[in-house]
């Protein structure tokens, strides 16, 4: 095959088993024969509608086949797979869309009002919708040719723009290559033990970086099948692991917390699981001890989009004996700090699972990408054992339910209601999401807004998991002696509000 890319996978697979099942979704089964053909159809009907090489093709819905489809039939084409994050706001959506120029945007009938908004900006060129009265995704697969597509592909050939939050409050698209992804792959499989035989639940969402590229694709690549939910439900997991035959499954601490807190937890039979991987943020103690209690262990990884995104990986032997740790490297990436002393200092990956920058970002990816090493803007102690453990944030950011929120990007937002005079946001500890956001709000002199009203102002504006908790006004924002926002004082004064 000219192929050398993922999309290649499907017919790889075909070859091998070809009968084996690849995907299963509301009681429907795709084999890895029937899939290689969809998507095969698929690129015929995106390339009749203009796709061609390194256009861009999006995404934006729940969990499901189609999905994985049109990810393998960009593939195929040499365009560039574009997931969107279905919990943005249809602003934050319009700001990505702008910044990607998708020429087909494919999207699930629940979104349809969305797509049909970016379509009259002029945002994207051509829509096909799946599911619903207005479905025409399925007609397109069936009128399409089934002749094999066989283009070159490489390697360093872009294959996901993935976009985050950043950092200056404007998301950043971040391109991931073929061989980015695919040697993420291979050090997943490696350092987990994926095999053939498994059966992966995939509740969290696919347009993250860590379902797809931790659990999706490397099961793919081994040959297992994938359970695709639309969507995560702590007691319809139980009953999946019981039911389907799960053995693999990923998911963040707040996922596994809520499974273990269901009241079928103690007597659902688990006997079936044999690998947890979790990321977004360090399993608590607690949590461990719990799932340890019915035999379950967790993989934990650290990473980030940008590293496609293995970096550091836990392993289930060392769970209890390092909790709190992220681990040490995935197999074929290196990490080490910043200084290479006893002391906490900035985390730097690299390995051929880098992202080689930033969409239309020059800027921004010489900041990240020096002298051939990422630099995360994570501080970490490294201990006699090579094991890493992350300690503080060099850039202003925290986790809420394992999505990477930027304080700049809320206090932007929040800056724009006319009865917002100053702002400040900071990441506080919350029981059920790991973080939260918080805000303090000095008002304008002429009106005192409520909580919900600016909570409600930035609904429209952002996505849920970004609007702050806690809203909290003053009359000024405190400030260092060189007149900075003292965030770690207000981090600490909002966090014993927030616990009150």
């Amino acid at each position: 095959m000219r192929n050398h890319g993922i999309g290649s996978w499907p017919a790889r697979r075909r070859r091998a088993a070809g009968a084996r099942p690849a995907l299963r979704h509301a009681g429907r089964t795709l084999t890895y024969s029937e899939l290689e053909e969809r998507a095969t159809r698929l690129a015929h009907a995106f390339e009749a509608r203009g796709v061609a090489r390194g256009d861009r093709v999006a995404y934006l819905g729940a969990n499901r086949p189609e999905f994985l489809e049109a990810m393998f039939a960009a593939a195929l084409l040499g365009a560039v797979f574009t997931p969107l994050n279905t919990r943005l706001a249809r602003a934050e959506l319009e700001t990505v869309a702008a910044d990607s120029s998708p020429t087909l945007l494919v999207v699930d009938a629940a979104r349809h009002a969305d797509a049909a908004c970016l379509r009259g900006a002029g945002m994207v060129e051509g829509v096909l919708t799946v599911g619903g009265a207005e479905d025409d995704f399925e007609a397109a697969v069936a009128a399409a040719g089934r002749e094999p597509i066989d283009r070159p592909v490489e390697h360093g050939d872009p294959f996901l723009l993935l976009y985050t939050s950043g950092s200056t409050g404007r998301p950043k698209g971040v391109v991931l290559t073929h061989g980015n992804v695919i040697w993420n792959c291979v050090n997943t499989v490696v350092d987990t033990d994926l095999a053939s035989t498994d059966t992966a639940l995939v509740s969290a969402p696919m347009f993250h970086t860590a379902a797809l590229n931790m659990l999706c694709l490397p099961t793919l690549l081994k040959g297992g099948c994938l359970l695709v939910e639309e969507r995560f439900d702590p007691d319809r997991t139980l009953d999946l692991v019981e039911r389907e035959g799960v053995t693999v499954m990923f998911g963040v601490p707040t996922m596994y917390e809520r499974i273990a807190r269901s009241p079928r937890w103690r007597e659902a039979d688990l006997s079936g699981l044999r690998l947890l991987l979790c990321g977004g943020a360090p399993v608590p103690a607690p949590l461990i001890e719990r799932y340890m209690h019915r035999g379950l262990a967790f993989v934990q990884g650290y990473g980030m989009t940008e590293a496609a995104p293995g970096a550091l990986l836990l392993p289930v032997a060392d769970c209890r004996r390092k909790a709190g740790s992220a681990g040490v490297a995935a197999f074929f990436t290196d990490v080490r700090t910043a200084d290479d002393g006893p002391g906490p200092a900035e985390v730097l990956v690299e390995g051929p699972n880098v992202t080689p920058g930033y969409w239309n970002r020059p800027e921004e990816t010489a900041a990240a990408l020096r002298d051939g090493w990422l630099h995360t803007g994570d501080a970490a102690e490294v201990d006699e054992e090579g094991y890493f453990r992350i300690v503080d944030r060099l850039k202003d950011m925290y986790v809420s339910g394992g999505e990477n929120v930027y304080p700049a990007e809320v206090e932007a937002a929040l800056a724009a209601h006319p009865a917002v005079r100053e702002c400040a946001v900071v990441g506080v500890p919350d029981a059920t999401w790991g973080e939260s956001g918080a805000a303090l709000v000095v008002p304008a002199a002429d009106h005192r807004p409520t909580p919900d009203e600016l909570r409600a102002f930035l609904a429209q504006r952002l996505a849920r998991y970004k609007l702050p908790t806690t809203v909290v006004f003053a009359d000024e924002l405190p400030r260092s002696a060189v007149g900075k926002v003292d965030k770690p004082g207000l981090r600490s004064r909002l966090a014993a509000i927030a616990d009150e």
